[in-house]
């Protein structure tokens, strides 16, 4: 296979050599990583590089072999590509290079930036084409002794690479050389490996962009081509599929990528294995065997792409018609893998990642450990695997931010129990590409699925019987839904039945996600609290001449140093305003006025400045303090003007505490000459901006990195980053007034004086004020026609403005550099929506891919699906005409979210929603009191998991338990005493799980009970009922109205008002 890389691939901008060549340099890089390498060179010299005192670096020759060396991975680190067939010696004061005349003349740029960055002067021997090289290898022999001499070492150590075979006669020469010199030769692999496992900001796009590529030749190429080729049963060879995969990779365009394939490459052949023989070695080879897709086979695909020399990988198993052992084989795999990655974490060992997985496949099939493979993969860079980080059981190297794995895990060799001769043994490999990130791991090829209902593939026909009843019984054990079910056999399973199954299978795998979650909290916990700011010191003058001149002795309100100044003991006393607590005025029955101050002082509650009395512990503070007047008008004028400073300093001091905890934001880069901003007029903002004077609409612009909202007032801006938008919506109006984009962020941003994480720009498409007033128009008025038809017209076109706008900013988001961010505009699903009470106010509420939204009134509801835990449906029940839905986040110290009075005739929609979407949901009779609930969890974790989790809430289960408990007592009656500790018991063990809204009410009931009834209500009580039964006479119709009516008196509360929720007694 040729190699790409050495085909003069254009290396980063930079400055070029010299005229007329076609090759440069990025001088910068080169000088940042010169320095990089001397810095880990000193402070680690004796651990890593074993001491060297020079470093020898040895280029091979081109070939046409697919390879990774350390030589040209430093080679493409230091310059941007390799220069074959040079030999490079690096010492403190020198940098000697042994190359041609033409890339002597490539190198000549680095001399400057060398110096500049370590200090070493760049010293160049040019090798004749008739020459060998000999002469000059001995004056670099000599150059460095001297060096030696000079610094009074007389043994010198050279680092050169051990593993590394010489290659054609420059290099074998060479090596000859430097093992006869009588130099300590160790090898300095290890230093290079620990240079190049972190990567920097260039390092990390690269790596990103080759993922790009990777997963969309997964997803545009090799799975369509695999589905088409089982669906038509043509026949195909493994090496035919590996050809095709390799000319979308060196062709990106056929994988609907934009990048330039000068700068792409393979980092291997693409590996495509079926028919029982597998290898899941990266070195396998795609044979000329015929891809094999009958029942119970599988099929690996494995693909590499490289971008600018840097590496990315992703590996996926394919199961045709799986049995149940692939099935419960592949889950666990699954599993391990996503536990290896999660164990990607800084500050554990690498090794932390295998012994993941390990446990994973203990705990789930202990039976195919032996299976497994010894490693989870390596790290990855400008080599595919990078020495020094295997993922293995005894690497004890620390992981940090910026590296780079390619995580790899299978089951080998393991067999099949289906009749199937042709392939008795089948093998299971996923791989992934993930940067270690701050806190989680990123992972670069999540973009093409390894859900099992996404790799799962049936195609059983419906005339064999005996596969018919199998997959009965393994849709029964298994609750599995494949993706492609081209001749379905699970019709006779009912809908309601199907989506049962599911949501066992989910509360399993929610438990088990729960239990990891809760014991990795438990074994990372800490207090993570954030230090308290302290409020800055007060100061209202800085030196005595800065204070006004006394007015008459009077109390004086001083706006520009927001100071009060009172007149004590014959002196104006200065008073910041922030130290005053209230201020207020009376006035007595001789017209004498008296103003009372209050101040803040130690000790007193909610007292905002009460940490910066720690400073003056033995200082005597004052408390409050009062003067009298004879002049009303004077008192009024000063208590409110004391007021009103008071009132602007307290929001100023709190604007400016909620911006001190904001998250720094990048800043907003222009749209140049080259690239138009993507502009939509005409658009209203909210949250508003503050300030007086009329609002006015503004312009939402898409930049470089991000938009821009800006009105004609120059103070009204709001900048919102792309990196900071969690998810981004586009609502047409349909039923609404307002056609709208609403961008929920990661991080809060300031809009005016309002922190807020909800940004949205709408218009309104009709107009929301009626003319009343004179008499009713008629139907056919041609004004109302014409009126009507202006409505849709403007609607129709708004609509059509905001859609073109989110097309092009969705092309936009496409290209590469934003492909880690996941954006997209999201539409919410009208036909899903159901109504509720999310906060206060009805709104109608709608789910969209990825979250749950009411973005019409405010304050705006946007629940991410992936951070739902649980969600339980609470009343529901027969005869109920609402019920709640509690939504449990995964952050268990984050508050449940309620969402009240959803009428239940949405309650299976919402079922068949949360079903769909892989959201496990319970149902209970009665709300429960969420907050206790979750203090119990995070204070017990272990308890909550060792009695099965979430299943508490499983009330068919309970139900079940309580028929089985009846059957058993049958026949046996308990009197009435028994029956009401019974129920006593139930209502004392349930007390902490239900809500006790009622509980006043319920005790004054009691009460009322325990003290009996007068005659006086007896009697009442009596003619009441004598009113419902009515006379003998009367018409059953009458008694029904009457008996109604009586009914209606006894419901507590409107009609309007909220159901009543019901006690449990």
């Amino acid at each position: 296979m040729k190699d790409h890389r050495n085909e003069s691939a254009h290396p980063p901008n930079g400055a070029a050599a010299g005229p007329g060549n076609p090759y440069s340099i990025d001088l910068k890089s080169f000088g940042t990583r010169l320095k990089t390498l001397y810095e880990h060179w000193n402070n680690h010299k004796v651990d890593l590089w074993g001491s060297s005192d020079v470093l020898t670096i040895a280029t091979p020759p081109v070939s046409e072999d697919l390879r990774y060396l350390k030589s040209s991975a430093l080679n493409v680190w230091l310059f941007g590509y390799e220069f074959p067939e040079t030999i490079i010696v690096f010492s403190r004061k020198q940098i000697h290079f042994l190359c041609s005349q033409k890339k002597a003349w490539l190198l000549e740029v680095v001399k400057r930036p060398a110096k500049e960055a370590v200090g070493a002067t760049v010293v160049m021997h040019v090798k004749a084409k008739a020459d060998d090289g000999t002469g000059l290898m001995d004056a670099i022999f000599r150059a460095i002794r001297g060096q030696s001499k000079d610094d009074g070492n007389d043994s010198l150590f050279v680092g050169y690479m051990a593993r590394e075979t010489p290659e054609g006669n420059l290099l074998e020469i060479w090596s000859d050389k430097l093992k006869n010199a009588g130099f300590q030769l160790v090898d300095m692999i290890n230093g290079l490996s620990d240079l190049f496992a972190v990567k920097d900001g260039t390092e990390i796009l690269n790596v990103k962009k080759a993922a790009y590529l990777t997963y969309n030749v997964m997803n545009n190429v090799v799975v369509p081509t695999l589905e088409s080729v089982i669906d038509e049963e043509k026949k195909v060879t493994h090496s035919h599929l590996m050809d095709e995969a390799e000319k979308a990779i060196l062709d990106p365009s056929k994988a609907k990528v934009k990048l330039r394939a000068e700068n792409v490459d393979i980092c291997y052949p693409p590996i495509f294995q079926s028919g029982g023989e597998f290898d899941l070695r990266p070195s396998a080879a795609s044979n000329d065997e015929l891809l094999y897709y009958d029942s119970a086979s599988v099929i690996l695909c494995a693909v590499g792409a490289r971008y600018k020399s840097y590496c990315s990988n992703i590996a996926r198993t394919y199961l045709i018609d799986a049995t149940s052992l692939q099935i419960k084989a592949y889950e666990a795999l699954l599993k391990a893998h996503e536990a290896a990655i999660n164990a990607l974490k800084p500050g554990n060992k690498v090794s932390a990642a295998y012994q993941a997985a390990v446990a994973v496949v203990e705990k789930d099939v202990p039976n195919l450990l032996p299976n497994l493979t010894k490693s989870a993969g390596t790290g990855i860079g400008l080599e595919f695997r990078e020495s020094g980080l295997n993922i293995n059981a005894k690497n004890d190297r620390i992981v940090k931010p910026e590296m780079v794995f390619n995580v790899s895990l299978g089951f080998q060799n393991l067999q099949n129990l289906s009749n199937n001769r042709k392939s008795p043994n089948f093998a299971l490999l996923l791989a992934d590409t993930v940067i270690v990130g701050q806190q989680n791991p990123e992972i670069l090829t999540s973009k093409c699925s390894k859900a099992v209902k996404d790799v799962a593939y049936s195609f059983k026909e419906d005339d064999e019987e005996e596969e018919k009843s199998r997959a009965k019984a393994e849709v029964k054990s298994e609750a599995f839904m494949s993706k492609t079910t081209l001749r379905s056999d699970n019709h006779e399973i009912s809908k309601e039945e199907l989506r049962r199954q599911h949501q066992a299978e989910l509360a399993r795998q929610k438990n088990e996600e729960t239990a990891r979650r809760l014991a990795g909290e438990r074994n990372g916990a800490g207090d993570h609290r954030a230090a308290s700011k302290t409020s800055t010191d007060l100061v209202a003058y800085k030196n005595v001449n800065d204070l006004p001149p006394p007015k008459d002795f009077m109390i004086q309100v001083d706006q520009k140093n927001e100071s009060v100044l009172l007149p004590i003991y014959g002196s104006m006393v200065p008073f910041h305003v922030a130290t005053i607590r209230t201020v207020s005025s009376q006035q007595d029955t001789n017209r004498n006025c008296y103003i009372r101050i209050i101040f803040n002082v130690p000790g007193t509650p909610f007292n905002p400045h009460d940490t910066n009395s720690l400073k003056f512990q033995g200082a005597i503070y004052l408390k409050e303090v009062s003067f009298r007047s004879k002049d009303p008008r004077h008192i009024s004028e000063v208590v409110q003007s004391i007021k009103t400073l008071r009132r602007q300093v307290v929001a100023r001091e709190s604007e400016r505490a909620e911006r001190a905890t904001l998250v720094t934001q990048e800043k907003l880069q222009l749209a140049g000459n080259k690239f138009k901003p993507i502009r939509l007029p005409d658009l209203w903002i909210r949250p508003v901006f503050g300030g007086r004077g009329r609002k006015i609409p503004g312009t939402l612009e898409a930049h470089v990195n991000g938009f821009r909202f800006s009105t004609t007032r120059p103070d009204e801006r709001v900048d919102i980053m792309f990196a900071n938008i969690k998810h981004s919506f586009f609502q047409p109006a349909e039923r609404e007034m307002i056609t709208l984009l609403h961008f929920h962020l990661h991080n809060h941003i300031m809009v005016g004086n309002k922190k807020t994480k909800d940004v949205q720009v709408y218009v309104e498409v009709m107009d929301v004020v009626q003319t009343l007033g004179g008499g009713k128009r008629s139907a056919y008025d041609p004004d109302e026609i014409e009126e009507e038809q202006r409505e849709r017209d403007r609607k129709n076109k708004v609509n059509m403005d905001f859609q073109s706008f989110v097309n092009r900013v969705n092309e936009l988001w496409q290209q590469p550099q934003f492909s880690g961010l996941d954006l997209e505009f999201d539409q919410p699903l009208r036909e899903l929506g159901f109504h509720g009470v999310p906060y206060k106010a009805s709104a109608f509420i709608v789910p969209t891919s990825s979250c749950l939204v009411e973005l019409i009134e405010t304050p705006f509801l946007v629940v991410t699906l992936s951070e739902i835990e649980i969600v339980n449906l609470e009343r529901v029940g027969l005869g109920q005409k609402n019920f709640d839905m509690t939504i449990v986040f995964k952050d268990f110290k984050r508050d449940v979210l309620r969402i009240d009075s959803i009428p239940s005739t949405s309650l299976d929609g919402i079922k068949e929603w949360l079903d769909t979407t892989d959201i496990k949901y319970y149902e209970s009779r009665l709300n429960l009191n969420w907050r206790q609930i979750l203090k119990t969890i995070t204070d017990d974790p272990q308890s909550f998991i060792d009695d099965g989790g979430w299943e508490f809430l499983n009330l068919e289960a309970s139900d079940s338990d309580s028929e089985n408990s009846e059957e058993s007592d049958k026949g046996y009656e308990p009197s009435d005493l028994e029956s009401e500790s019974e129920s006593d018991d139930d209502a004392s063990d349930s007390e902490s799980l239900v809500e006790s809204e009622d509980e006043e009410e319920d005790s004054e009931e009691d009460s009322e009970e325990e003290k009996g009834k007068t005659w006086e209500e007896l009697e009442r009580e009596a003619s009441n009922a004598d009113r419902e039964k009515g006379d003998e006479s009367d018409s059953e119709e009458e008694r029904k109205r009457r008996k109604l009516k009586a009914f209606g008196k006894s419901r507590a509360g409107p009609s309007s008002s909220l159901p009543k929720r019901s006690k449990l007694r």
